[in-house]
């Protein structure tokens, strides 16, 4: 019955030293992890939405293009038409609107009216097209007097145009400005409605080659390039040459110097590091090759969009792709790139709890033993003293209880030699004390001189 209580003691206290040592350990990795996962994003989602305006820069065709990229890497992305490169801003400053990205002309708009959008870089160039009817002009400034077509109110293409004439003193009466959109303006201009049309819109667009070769309809050469681009950064002189429409007809029949903004794509600056490097992965395929006016390789870029690059979008450009998204897909890069992160609990906290936890759990089972030194300690330092015969007998007896009661100690297997250390160490001292009581001339009983003798 006793041995049976004595194992029962012995799991108890082995549980509860085994809870006391790995119990501190297991709350302050579960701390670790709170607070790794406080600053781990979470996954990315499975759904963008991207902001496009149907006639300006080619913007919805691009967006169909990303659609189809980014469904082959399980991202479905609905694509929200809008009125025109204002209208989609608007919409990303808009935490409620549910827009993540959106394809913008530069120039529209900046970081002083819209603090939350980032850029992702410029996609590709999309130049401003001013094409008239009549005698030849050599710059904006003779269109006073005109009807022009300057594009729908929230376009980029009008913010665009309204600049210029406003730099040119264009705008007052008779001049007459319309905003009307890119297709009704065309066929106006054709029927000789109105002057002058202004569009944005790639060099790749049919509506704009076939407008090029339309009789008696001409496009505008800004012969003032140069201070065009000084004073409005986010604009660059671009070369279309002769003949590049259309070598047989010779269209265009002659140089002609181009103001061009840049598409841009920007996003909120909520949105996942993840999303954005696959959005950028995207713009070098859609982008990257060569075009009219692109040379292969030149885009994506980070040219001056008005809103400061993403911290994503400038280690791309500096560094590329990251080394995970290069080899694996989209759901295992970002999944191997978030428990990369978890792995900080591990190495910063768990690598060392694994070193002090045993050591903690053997210092907990010898100190039971350990704390008995020192009643062997003190009664070494009075047997120095050299005590009376009474005393010896006292120390006699609280060297026996100190060793029934180590006896007792509940002790694990693997520690046990520390128990039969403490044992031999009690013989020790207890040899001191009986020689010491043989060398006084007292009689030493006969139970000691055996013990001492079988030691």
């Amino acid at each position: 019955m006793k041995k049976d209580s004595f194992k029962a003691q012995l799991r108890r206290t082995l549980r509860w030293d085994l809870w006391l040592t790995v119990g501190p350990a297991a709350v302050i990795v579960s701390i670790a992890f709170a607070v790794t996962f406080y600053f781990v994003k979470p996954a990315p989602p499975k759904t963008l939405v991207i902001a496009a305006a149907g006639d300006e820069g080619g913007f919805r065709y691009f967006a169909r293009k990303y659609q189809e990229y980014l469904a082959k890497h399980g991202v479905t992305v609905e694509i929200r038409p809008t009125e025109g490169s204002l209208t989609s801003i608007k919409l990303l400053e808009d935490a409620g609107s549910g827009v993540d990205v959106a394809f913008v002309q530069s120039g529209t708009s900046d970081a002083t009216k819209a603090p939350h959008v980032v850029s992702l870089g410029s996609l590709s160039y999309i130049p401003l097209w001013v094409f008239y009817r009549g005698e030849p002009l050599r710059d904006l400034n003779e269109l006073q007097g005109k009807r022009i077509v300057v594009g729908p109110e929230e376009s980029g293409t009008r913010e665009l145009a309204m600049k210029l004439l406003a730099a040119n003193r264009v705008g007052a009466a008779p001049t007459e400005l319309l905003t009307l959109g890119r297709d009704e303006g065309i066929e106006l201009l054709k029927q000789g409605k109105v002057d002058a049309v202004f569009i944005v819109s790639p060099a790749e667009s049919p509506p704009i080659q076939r407008l090029a070769g339309v009789p008696d309809v001409q496009v505008l050469s800004f012969s003032r390039a140069e201070a065009y681009v000084r004073r409005f950064p986010f604009l660059s002189k671009q070369l279309l040459p002769r003949g590049v429409f259309d070598l047989g007809a010779d269209v265009p029949d002659h140089d002609v110097m181009l103001l061009s903004p840049t598409a841009n794509l920007v996003a909120t600056d909520s949105l996942h590091p993840a999303l954005a490097y696959l959005l950028m992965r995207a713009a070098s395929e859609v982008h990257g090759k060569a075009g009219i006016l692109d040379r292969t390789g030149e885009f994506p870029a980070a040219l001056e969009a008005g809103f400061p690059l993403s911290s994503e979008a400038r280690r791309y450009y500096e560094s590329g792709v990251p080394l995970l998204h290069r080899y694996l897909p989209f759901w295992a890069a970002n999944l191997v790139d978030r428990l990369w992160v978890m792995l900080v609990p591990f190495i910063a906290v768990l690598v060392p709890l694994g070193r002090v936890a045993p050591a903690l759990y053997q210092w907990r089972v010898r100190s039971r033993i350990f704390r008995w030194y020192a009643r062997l300690k003190e009664i070494e330092l009075q047997l120095e003293e050299s005590p009376a015969r009474e005393m010896l007998d006292d120390m006699l007896r609280r060297l026996d209880e100190a060793e029934r009661e180590v006896n007792r100690i509940p002790m694990p297997l693997a520690y046990a030699e520390n128990l039969y250390f403490f044992r031999e160490h009690v013989d020790v001292v207890r040899r001191r004390l009986i020689r010491r009581i043989a060398d006084s001339g007292d009689t030493v009983p006969a139970a000691m001189l055996t013990a001492e003798k079988t030691a």
